[in-house]
């Protein structure tokens, strides 16, 4: 498509928590778009590998990775170094690494539940800031945070993680309303169940798996090419009007009832 308001020719987009499921797909969608990508991970190997992937694919983009863990307020700091000694811009942030540890909440120790929080919430947080004299460089710039349906409705994941969840939408929020001005649009998607290595295990149970479908209408599991799609849509010029919004990625699992 060459209509320009469908396309990212001429932007950096930085994802994170691009080494596989999610954020590789989002960085896949990104480069089809016509943006080059830094995509970051803390597993260096297979973070090369996206990249090397990125790279076979798009070989008229740039894919460029920096390996660092982003629960670490240093590697915060170097990863942003990095993106400042590259010289080559940021117009799109795509806030997507996060963990989680499903337990009851009297089960957590106080450095589990704590460790989710620096990563999913205070993590992306600092990366907003961080990347905001960047953003404001452009006309038309864009952070898009990945949520969940967790942070809207109780889903057996975890007090702490939905916490986080919900937090993160209250900043993608907040934040629209604060950087508007600047040129900043600021969005969120929230999957439900997509086929990842990190759902893999809770849907290996017959048992929960049948218990999921029953409770989604389109009755199959989400990829991560459809939360990448809504990701990328919220970054491309068509989606100019758009921000403050969280977009379930869920197959209609919020809007069911009984």
């Amino acid at each position: 498509m060459n209509n320009p308001r469908w396309r990212l020719d001429g932007q950096v987009a930085l994802v994170t928590g691009a080494s596989a499921g999610i954020g590789r797909a989002v960085a896949r969608e990104l480069l089809g778009f016509g943006a080059d990508v830094l995509l970051v991970a803390r597993d260096a190997d297979h973070l090369e590998a996206a990249r090397a992937e990125c790279e076979d694919e798009f070989p008229e983009r740039s894919a460029r990775a920096f390996a660092g863990d982003l629960a670490d307020e240093e590697s915060r700091r170097e990863l942003f170094d990095w993106i400042e000694d590259l010289d080559c811009g940021l117009s799109i942030l795509v806030n997507n690494a996060g963990t989680n540890q499903r337990k009851p909440t009297m089960d957590y120790a106080d450095a589990e539940w704590r460790a989710l929080f620096e990563l999913n919430l205070f993590g992306a947080f600092e990366l907003c800031r961080y990347a905001y004299p960047m953003l404001t460089r452009h006309a038309a710039s864009s952070i898009v945070n990945i949520g969940s349906v967790s942070g809207a409705t109780h889903v057996r994941t975890g007090a702490p993680y939905g916490m986080t969840k919900a937090a993160l939408h209250q900043l993608t929020k907040n934040l629209a309303c604060e950087w508007a001005a600047d040129g900043v649009r600021v969005n969120a998607v929230a999957p439900w169940y997509i086929r990842t290595r990190r759902t893999s295990p809770a849907l290996a149970d017959p048992e929960y798996y049948d218990e999921v479908i029953e409770r989604t209408p389109l009755k199959r599991i989400g990829e991560p090419e459809e939360v990448a799609a809504a990701v990328a849509f919220l970054c491309l010029p068509a989606a100019s009007y758009i921000t403050g919004e969280c977009i379930a990625v869920d197959g209609g699992f919020l809007r069911y009832g009984f």
